[in-house]
């Protein structure tokens, strides 16, 4: 029968989704999908190639061909780090109270889309969360973007990092939070001509340059470390492309995802990992220009929104359904659906048991930024 199958409920499920509040996935549809996660165990690493920069020598003409330049390939893991399951269930007493009130297959399919956007949720907070992996930054912490009617310039900046760090001029993501969407939406007149039906229905506010920006309810709000004003670089002197600095004198914690600048350079640097031992790591490529052979105040940025930019080949989701024994489970019945707001295809279950039934949406996946190179934050 069609009512004890969850193939039966697929117009509910969908109609319900349109019902129950979402929050604003904007990472999702911004990220690679990474089509190996199939073939991972949780906790499993899936490897992915990183090769150095190129070799570039003299040509010397000669009789012999030279020997190729050898080179060291690099990689990056990114690991099946969760297997989540939303669940809820029902016994025969609650269908039955349920079908003299809201009806039961009302809440059941409310309960679904629930449950959906409770792992949605949980996938775009992680996504979110690799914004302290990101390599610089650009704006004002505590000031949303695009504060200025008609100013674009706070995406071209930021736009301007990935370009300059080398990253493709083609597919890079911009995703905000509300309150810079406030202002997008608010100041920016070039928003109200931009909403063909191609760019709304992929949830896009605006297409500037090449660079879609869409909103995230996710966008992780940083709270900075507690490091005073009198820490500075070392003496040694660093030369550009360094991310291990050497920090004197000051007191308190430098964190990862802290975003610092030093006297006489104007960029902002990630922090990539806390304070320790007395240094301090910044995301490759590392600096843009040296510091000098002479102590440098360090300035740490206040607590900012993290809005991210980034090339979609830099951030990677690997997701699937979690893993089945070969000879199956106590599932009554297994269904693969995809959530039309976030595009991600999470599994739908069906447990039978004694006068009671177990529902859930399941999914596992891994996050990672393979290469930090070419992100860059928007403060807000």
């Amino acid at each position: 029968m069609a009512e004890n199958t969850i193939t039966g409920l697929v117009p509910e499920i969908y109609e319900a989704l349109d019902i129950v509040s979402r929050e604003l996935t904007g990472m999702i549809p911004s990220a690679t999908m990474n089509a190996s996660a199939n073939t991972a165990q949780v906790g499993q690493a899936i490897r992915v190639d990183v090769e150095p920069v190129g070799n570039v020598s003299n040509i010397a003409p000669a009789m012999v061909v030279p020997d190729p330049t050898g080179q060291t390939s690099g990689f990056t893991d990114i690991i099946i780090t969760k297997s989540r399951a939303a669940e809820f269930g029902f016994n025969g007493e609650d269908q039955l109270g349920l079908n003299s009130g809201a009806g039961y297959a009302s809440v059941r399919a409310s309960k679904i889309a629930q449950a959906i956007r409770a792992v949605t949720n949980e996938v775009e907070a992680d996504l979110c969360g690799l914004s302290s992996t990101f390599s610089r930054a650009f704006g004002t912490a505590g000031t949303a973007p695009f504060g200025t009617a008609n100013d674009y310039t706070d995406a071209s900046n930021v736009l301007r990092i990935l370009k300059d760090n080398g990253a493709p001029l083609q597919d890079n993501q911009l995703v905000i939070n509300t309150a810079a969407g406030v202002n997008l939406l608010g100041k920016q007149a070039a928003v109200a001509d931009a909403g063909s039906d191609s760019i709304l229905r992929q949830g896009v506010l605006l297409d500037i340059n090449g660079m879609p920006i869409r909103e995230s309810a996710q966008v992780v709000n940083h709270v900075a470390g507690g490091a005073n004003a009198a820490y500075t670089s070392s003496a040694a002197g660093f030369a550009a492309g360094s991310t291990v600095i050497a920090l004197i004198t000051g007191a308190g914690t430098v964190l990862a995802g802290d975003v610092i600048s030093f006297a006489g350079d104007t960029n902002k640097y990630v922090v990539a990992s806390a304070l320790a031992g007395g240094n301090v790591t910044i995301a490759a490529p590392g600096l843009k220009q040296a510091l000098p052979a002479a102590a440098k105040a360090m300035t740490l940025t206040a607590a900012s929104a993290h809005n991210m930019a980034f090339n979609r080949s830099a951030i990677v989701l690997a997701a699937r359904a979690p893993a089945r024994p070969s000879e199956g489970d106590m599932a009554a019945d297994v269904i693969v659906i995809t959530d039309p707001r976030s595009g991600l295809s999470m599994e739908f279950s069906m447990y039978k048991g004694y006068r009671k039934v177990r529902y859930e949406v399941a999914l596992a996946w891994g996050v990672k930024n393979i290469k930090p190179e070419h992100t860059a934050l928007l403060l807000g």
